[in-house]
């Protein structure tokens, strides 16, 4: 069989599971950028108890493995009465996973804000709250969109997992097609280009476009 025909054949299937996967990384996407924020701005509070949680948070899904957690959330949680879908368990496992990363991105991008930035935003008597938003987040975007360019990378390659759980995704189609052919080269090297193509050029692109329109909002000058 020929690659042409080879893709003639099984490109519809695999086009479908790249459809799926493209779903499963923006929800994770949606609900790690999400974590990211509430427990990196956890991780600096004042007070004691929300720190120890974010810490806590953070600790148990960077120091476990991404399918474990997976195969708790589909497998393990119906023990306890919370059934989850398998798509749901799979952006789910993903966005907690990758969020934990995203937070301490986060923790990391606000405190290299200028010190002399935090002592203006206090000199014109902002609460809290405002100082945060309107002064030192937006500054602290800048700073995090390049790690988080990398993290939204991670984030699809993360959701290779969910095919282990029976979610209809391209690895799962490249696995099923590939049991009933055996034409390995074709399928997995396929599914490589797709999932190159995907980061490549849909994630690498958004997050650089991204990036541009919140450094001209704050007006810095990107090289």
């Amino acid at each position: 069989m020929t690659f042409i025909e080879f893709l003639t054949e099984y490109g519809p299937r695999l086009l479908s599971g790249a459809l799926v996967t493209i779903q499963q990384t923006a929800l994770a996407a949606i609900l790690a950028i999400i974590i990211a924020l509430a427990f990196g701005l956890l991780r600096i509070s004042r007070r004691a108890p929300l720190r120890a949680i974010a810490t806590f948070y953070i600790e148990i899904f960077r120091g476990t493995s991404l399918l474990v957690q997976l195969f708790w959330i589909f497998y393990v949680m119906p023990l306890f009465g919370v059934t989850v879908p398998a798509f749901a368990a799979g952006f789910l496992a993903v966005g907690m996973n990758l969020g934990a990363y995203g937070a301490e991105v986060v923790r990391g991008a606000i405190q290299a804000v200028p010190k002399g930035q935090w002592e203006a935003a206090i000199a014109i008597s902002l609460s809290p709250a405002r100082r945060m938003w309107r002064i030192i987040l937006p500054q602290a975007l800048i700073i995090m969109l390049p790690a988080w360019g990398n993290l939204m990378i991670e984030v699809l390659k993360g959701t290779a997992l969910v095919a282990m759980i029976s979610v209809t995704d391209l690895m799962f189609e490249a696995r099923q097609i590939n049991a009933s052919t055996y034409l390995s080269a074709q399928i997995f090297g396929t599914a490589l280009l797709i999932y190159y193509i995907l980061g490549r050029f849909g994630i690498t692109p958004l997050m650089r476009f991204i990036e541009k329109i919140l450094a001209r909002k704050v007006g810095r000058q990107l090289p």
